[in-house]
């Protein structure tokens, strides 16, 4: 790339650190959202290689153990295929001596492998002469996690093999028609019945009424994963202590089937928490997380100590069996980190791994505190089951659908209980682009591409398992991430990050796969710097792309050109607004602009801000006229709420297959959830839905909402027509 800009002030790497980094899919150099080639400097690649435990001192050397690393496993730890693919795979020992390599199928069956010629010429690799062998994969192999075993001699070794479907597509329950749905930050619909937070009798609610009197056919939640089990709690979902579990904190104490077996002085004490902490945040036009634990950890300690019927029991045990491990780890660091504090990497050192004898003794004195954690993810597996069992009942076809956050706090659970499987002193984050232009760091350590595949992906792959257990679909984040991270040294600022390469085929292989066992889809949130052929290869493999209509441009015109209906995706996910931006009707004021402004993440001045934004949406305003869906003349000052409903005709005129309305977008609110490259500047997640009126809105409300109602009514008749 030559004629290539380096960040000012940072020097251009050598030739042999270049190599160093490319050998190992960190870029060297790439384009910026204005196509501008940049080169990535030294300092950044060398801290980038460091975290993935390269020896960057002599990068000639460490080049040549990477080329040789292969021929040091006797198998490689994990292949990953898509179905159907011929391939082989090799095998390395002595040279000279004989090797035989068998496949055991998921099934238990066992198939021998076929050697092929190997003219690899033989290695010397740390004083011993290797030499390879290959062996044809055959290109029936059923779909799953399968094993390789290798024997020669003395010596053995296995390997995962894992199959992934070529095409995931659309579930067997929506066949070939459209969909609609909505989205909701759940944490914002608060209900009479909830504790100051919506929770999952309030989605279990929403879900049943969209579907029976809209016939919607999902509900978009944000991500419910795991947060501190002690407050502070972290307000944003998108910075969770695991991916993996979720957060108790959206449990309905009540729905909890132990509840009804406490004795009368065990649930006034319960209802005492609950009047309590309505009276404290009931009215606040914000969400008190940290309010609403302080009350609900105990009442919901107070129902866990009531024990359990035997069948319960039984029950509770099943599950703590099938989740293993990993449970135990969550729940272990969730009481250690009451005993301990909240971030793992302060406490002594002899508890900052799972595997270490302190922690065992921290088990062992502690198993009634581990169990109380394992028994709230117990319970919220539960609730979901129910939220989408009920949801399917009364006649959605995908029922919930999932966020998945990108990663993780680094002072959590996932971060302790896996280890050297994220890489230290970096952390995720994104280049600057249009709408955030100084680059985003977004605090949260990367897995290592290389640790996934020595783990065969099992923390991906669990932590997808486990979303999906109780869903109809999962939208990914930032899917781009499964393809390129943006990763960003620790002191250096966003804009001197680079991409590091995953492999892509393998994770949206595994993706795929949990997605076609649940009988789900996947949506990937692909907005953002996207190299052009990752769209299409996500189309390829059955994964939905997102399209918000701000967004959907040709900007190969001078000025922008909104896309008209037949040039939309029909494989997307497809919504006038997003989570980062404002609900439509502050979008149409450009609250979002002035929102900037205000916080100094514009480079223009707020002017020219204003004067670009008026002309995008000038630029919508004449498509809907054009198509007949707004009156000549109005430019989303004059009526803006008509307007609104026009943008979802829009939609419903495009050939996308899955569309959503926004909860916000139906009931009138104006306030954005979420401002990116802010943290406590702005209340990120903790903006309550409110009424066109301003005032926050229970869930009752939006029920006999006339305007929800009409919004939901316009998506129900566009995609099934009037009944």
């Amino acid at each position: 790339m030559s004629g290539s800009d380096t960040p000012e002030g940072a020097a251009s790497p050598a030739p042999a650190l270049a190599a160093l980094a490319a050998a190992h899919g960190v870029a060297t150099e790439f384009l910026d959202w204005k196509d501008r080639p940049t080169t990535v400097a030294a300092e950044t690649l060398t801290a980038v290689l460091t975290a993935l435990g390269v020896e960057v001192s002599d990068p000639e050397a460490a080049l040549t153990e990477h080329r040789n690393a292969g021929w040091r496993r006797m198998l490689p730890s994990c292949l990953v295929l898509t179905e159907g693919d011929l391939r082989e795979v090799v095998a390395h020992v002595p040279a000279g001596d004989p090797v035989t390599v068998r496949l055991e199928l998921e099934d238990g069956t066992t198939r021998e492998l076929v050697q092929l010629e190997n003219w690899e010429p033989d290695r010397e690799i740390d004083g011993q002469l290797l030499g390879e062998a290959s062996f044809a994969l055959p290109a029936d192999l059923p779909l799953g996690y399968h094993t390789l075993r290798a024997d020669s001699g003395e010596l053995d070794a296995t390997g995962a093999l894992i199959v992934t479907p070529k095409f995931l597509g659309f579930p067997a329950s929506l066949g070939k028609r459209r969909t609609w749905g909505l989205a909701t930050q759940l944490y914002s619909v608060r209900s009479n019945g909830s504790w100051g937070i919506g929770d999952l009798t309030d989605l279990t609610d929403l879900a049943v009424w969209s579907a029976s009197e809209y016939r919607a056919g999902y509900v978009l939640v944000n991500p419910m994963h795991a947060a501190e089990p002690q407050v502070p709690m972290e307000p944003s979902p998108y910075l969770p202590t695991s991916r993996r579990f979720f957060n108790p904190i959206y449990l309905r104490v009540e729905a909890i089937a132990e509840y009804a077996d406490l004795q009368p002085g065990e649930r006034a004490r319960i209802r005492g928490l609950f009047d309590q902490v309505q009276r404290r945040v009931g009215e606040l036009d914000a969400i008190d997380r940290n309010q609403v634990w302080l009350a609900k950890e105990p009442a919901l300690r107070l129902v866990h100590a009531a024990g359990r019927r035997p069948g319960r029991e039984f029950a509770f045990a099943a599950y703590r069996d099938r989740e293993g491990q990993g449970l135990l780890d969550f729940a272990t660091w969730s009481a250690l980190s009451l005993a301990l504090g909240p971030d793992w990497r302060q406490w002594p050192e002899e508890y900052q791994s799972p595997e270490t004898s302190a922690v065992q003794r921290f088990r062992d004195e502690n198993a009634e505190e581990i169990e109380f954690h394992q028994w709230l993810q117990w319970c919220l597996d539960e609730q979901f089951r129910t939220a989408q069992a009920a949801a399917v009942e009364a006649g959605m076809e995908l029922g919930i659908v999932h966020d998945l956050a990108v990663g993780v706090n680094p002072a959590g659970a996932d971060a302790w209980a896996l280890g050297s499987a994220f890489a230290g002193s970096v952390s995720v984050g994104a280049p600057p682009d249009q709408f955030t232009q100084r680059g985003q760091d977004w605090g949260q350590p990367p897995l290592r591409p290389d640790r996934l595949v020595e783990l065969a992906y099992r923390p991906f792959r669990d932590m997808v398992a486990g979303i999906l257990r109780h869903a109809g679909g999962i939208r990914v984040d930032h899917i781009i991430g499964l393809f390129r991270l943006w990763w960003v040294p620790l002191g250096l600022p966003a804009t001197m990050g680079t991409y590091v390469r995953y492999d892509h085929e393998a994770i949206i292989g595994i993706l795929a796969l949990e997605a076609h066992r649940a009988g789900a889809l996947v949506v990937g949130e692909d907005l953002g710097t996207v190299e052009p052929w990752v769209r299409d290869y996500l189309s390829a493999r059955g994964i939905l792309g997102t399209s918000i209509l701000w967004f959907e441009q040709d900007w190969e015109v001078p000025g922008g050109r909104p896309y008209e209906p037949d040039e939309w995706r029909e494989y997307c996910l497809a919504s006038v607004t997003t989570h980062d931006l404002p609900p439509t009707l502050g979008y149409l004021a450009g609250d979002h602009v002035r929102l900037r402004h205000r916080l100094g993440l514009l480079t223009d001045s707020l002017d020219q801000e204003l004067e670009h934004d008026r002309g995008e949406r000038e630029q919508w305003m004449k498509v809907l006229h054009r198509h007949g869906l707004i009156d000549a003349g109005e430019d989303g000052t004059k009526d803006p709420a008509a307007v609104v409903l026009a943008l979802h005709r829009f939609l419903l005129l495009t050939r996308s297959r899955m569309l959503n309305l926004s909860l916000t977008d139906a009931v009138g609110d104006r306030r954005t959830q979420n401002q990116p490259g802010t943290t406590n500047e702005y209340p990120n997640w903790r903006v309550p839905l409110t009424g066109p009126d301003g005032e926050p809105m229970l869930l009752e409300d939006v029920f006999t909402s006339e305007r929800a109602a009409a919004a939901c009514r316009l998506m129900d008749e566009g995609i099934h027509g009037e009944s």
